[in-house]
């Protein structure tokens, strides 16, 4: 039986705490589709093209090395319609700590009323990765902080480009 993971989220930018999850999700399915939201509210650092070649670089191998089949998409409706088009079973999220857990038990619960097809899997982060946010990692990266530890190098580059731009 073949399972087709969908994990969402912004990737502005692509953090450690993403390849974390991406390289679990991996573990669990035969494809993955990374899908990037859209958010007509928000001004992303990085535009939508420029997230999906960072995360096609990044996860690429990632998803080479369990053999697992990768899309990367974007996307401006609700998670459970994206997940639907791209024929997902699998809704992938991320936990960090006990305060994602509320809200992940949450967003369960109302994609599972709205979607029953879909099964959530919440996936713990490694170590590691648990304390890293894109949030902190924007701001950091704003002020010329070192983020070599949170990004992968290739994101590290990007941003110090892009802020070099302001």
């Amino acid at each position: 039986m073949s399972h087709t993971a969908f994990y969402a989220g912004s990737f502005d930018p692509v953090t450690n705490g993403h390849v974390d999850m991406i390289e679990a999700a991996c573990r669990l399915c035969d494809r993955l589709v990374l899908a990037i939201g859209i958010n007509p509210g928000k001004t992303p650092i990085f535009s939508a093209e420029e997230r999906a070649d960072l995360l096609g670089a990044i996860a690429g191998p990632v998803a080479a090395q369990f053999s697992t089949e990768l899309e990367i998409v974007t996307f401006s409706d609700l998670t459970i319609d994206a997940a639907r088009r791209h024929g997902a079973t699998i809704l992938v999220r991320g936990l960090r700590d006990g305060t994602d857990l509320d809200l992940e038990m949450q967003l369960a619960g109302m994609n599972h009323t709205m979607a029953p097809e879909l099964q959530t899997v919440l996936l713990p982060s490694t170590p590691p990765a648990r304390h890293i946010t894109a949030t902190l990692v924007r701001q950091i990266a704003s002020m010329g902080g070192d983020v070599s530890a949170f990004v992968p190098a290739l994101v590290r580059d990007r941003l110090k480009a892009k802020f070099a731009e302001r």
